[in-house]
């Protein structure tokens, strides 16, 4: 096996980095989803190991330089954000071997682990606390991997110098602190051994155990909740509302205008400013068109509401929802009952409907343990988050395990298991 040795630069911008060299490192394939006989194909041919595909992390359309580079483009991320891209490359001899969405971060918004009290702790000590590093995909609460290695038989050199990098340019640059959100178990134990502190949270999740049609999926649910689920959906449409999928060519220019006064109307009650522009939606929609699901829901013949998600390789991610009717249960209906929908009809394996959110759990959303991985510079600041952290951890499993025994699922079911 060659043996190569490792430049870790910096890229201000992902138009700095080709699209093939970069999908390649992070195992995505630009071509259409498929399923025969409920196997997942591409339509273009791909590098994904087989380890990466049992894992259900390949494909992630998060990780693609289509997504990366649309939130870029659109003045998302760079400017006056907040979130200046200093994406890391591991190459040999001129090749891209390895790359991580990386950025400057001057505050803790959009990030979804929070940090608020760490920063808040460093400042009252006399330390600045910003700018720190972020490795992670801006805006986006998906587990994915952080350290993208192309196939080669080199992928833990490529990610140790990778990481190894990262704390070299947090200390070179005398930030506080690098972190690394929603990466991979995998990636998480092997960052652990690498020094940085290990932190865990929950999201919930659903997960397809074969089922038919929804109403099969419903008659595995305890009785009562299995009739809460049929009464909100009732009650979500009575107003005369129909619902509708939209995908690919579907994705006009009027379609987005609609859907982001959705976003604009919700994001700006829940955070004061949306994170996302006009112009992602029209980049994004055009460069990964097949890859995006609306789900719109229209009103006396106008739309009122709607829910993006992005389609992989075996999951639907549920991202934003917004509405400018507001009407009981609608956005369930919309985030939670289409995407299990959609995920059954197209033989998807799970869907990840975004960050928190107990109430998914009488929804069929199960917990799911997330993983991020933090440097700390300042060695009194990494003694106390590492105290912090031990005790988060014990808290984070213990609820885990008491939701998971809170199952919607039919007592018989789960005991059969």
């Amino acid at each position: 096996m060659t043996k190569f040795e490792f430049r870790v630069r910096i890229a201000q911008s992902l138009a700095e980095v080709p699209p093939a060299a970069w999908n390649s490192c992070a195992r995505y394939t630009a071509g259409l989803v498929i399923k025969e006989k409920d196997e997942v194909k591409l339509t273009s041919e791909d590098n994904e190991s087989p380890e990466l595909s049992t894992q259900g992390q390949s494909n992630n359309p998060f990780t693609a330089h289509e997504f990366l580079s649309s939130l870029e483009e659109s003045g998302s991320v760079g400017g006056r954000t907040g979130w200046q891209p200093r994406h890391l490359l591991a190459d040999a001899g001129g090749n891209v071997l390895g790359v991580a969405p990386c950025y400057v971060k001057s505050h803790s918004r959009g990030e979804y682990v929070f940090d608020h009290g760490w920063a808040e702790a460093f400042e009252r000590a006399g330390g600045d606390y910003y700018p720190k590093l972020q490795i992670s995909v801006p805006f986006t609460p998906v587990t994915g991997p952080r350290l993208f290695a192309a196939p080669g038989g080199q992928e833990d050199a490529v990610r140790r110098a990778l990481a190894d990098a990262i704390v070299e340019i947090t200390t070179a640059n005398e930030l506080s602190s690098a972190h690394v959100t929603f990466l991979t178990e995998r990636e998480w134990h092997a960052l652990g051994k690498q020094g940085f502190l290990q932190r865990t949270d929950r999201q919930f999740h659903w997960e397809n155990d074969g089922y038919a049609n929804f109403e099969d999926f419903l008659n595995r649910l305890a009785s009562r909740k299995r009739k809460t689920i049929r009464r909100e959906r009732k009650e979500a449409l009575s107003a005369a509302i129909d619902v509708h999928w939209l995908t690919g060519s579907d994705l006009t220019e009027a379609v987005w205008d609609a859907f982001f006064s959705f976003y604009m109307e919700t994001g700006s009650r829940k955070w004061g400013r949306p994170y996302l522009t006009r112009e992602f939606f029209s980049i994004v929609g055009e460069k990964m068109r097949d890859r995006i699901l609306l789900v719109m829901a229209r009103r006396a013949g106008r739309w009122i509401a709607g829910a993006i998600n992005f389609i992989g390789a075996d999951t639907l991610y549920g991202r934003n929802w917004g509405a400018i009717e507001h009407h009981p249960f609608l956005h369930f209906e919309l985030c939670y009952y289409q995407a299990i929908e959609y995920a059954i009809a197209n033989k998807l394996m799970r869907v990840e409907a975004g960050a928190q959110g107990e109430h998914k759990l009488a929804r069929g959303y199960m917990p799911h343990t997330t993983y991020s991985a933090h440097y700390i510079a300042n060695p009194a600041l990494r003694r106390a988050v590492a105290e912090y952290l031990s005790r988060e951890r014990i808290y984070v499993q213990a609820a885990a395990e008491e939701l998971a025994a809170a199952t919607p699922f039919r007592k018989d079911l789960v005991e059969q298991e």
